[in-house]
């Protein structure tokens, strides 16, 4: 027998949800969406964009847009700088990358644009 993984409530969290028809219902908080909501949720929790909203994949260079400054250092990373192969990942700072001079970092994509 195949179980089927059913998403949490987008309301309360919970993992108790169940199908009715085309529908989801949470019978903790008696929230209920549509099955279709939930795909076009994932796949945009999923992509990652950059400030004027291009998507962004693992492999791409991007250009920083505004003067970033290193925590614990006095080092800041300049507008324009090219930054190539970043690696996208979960989290508050969405990308990783090598920058010269600097090294590893993490930044943020609201701060970089596709080159």
């Amino acid at each position: 027998m195949i179980m089927e993984t059913l998403p949490p409530c987008p309301q309360c969290n919970s993992a108790y949800t169940y199908e009715d028809g085309e529908m989801f219902v949470c019978p903790e908080c008696g929230h209920e969406w549509a099955k279709a909501e939930v795909a076009t949720s994932s796949e945009e929790a999923a992509s990652v964009r950059d400030a004027n909203g291009t998507p962004l994949a693992d492999g791409d260079a991007v250009l920083v847009i505004k003067d970033l400054k290193v925590k614990g250092s006095s080092s800041v990373v300049k507008v324009g700088t090219k930054v190539k192969s970043i690696r996208l990942v979960e989290g508050d700072h969405n990308i990783d990358c090598k920058i010269a001079g600097i090294g590893a970092m993490k930044l943020k994509s609201e701060f970089v644009k596709k080159a």
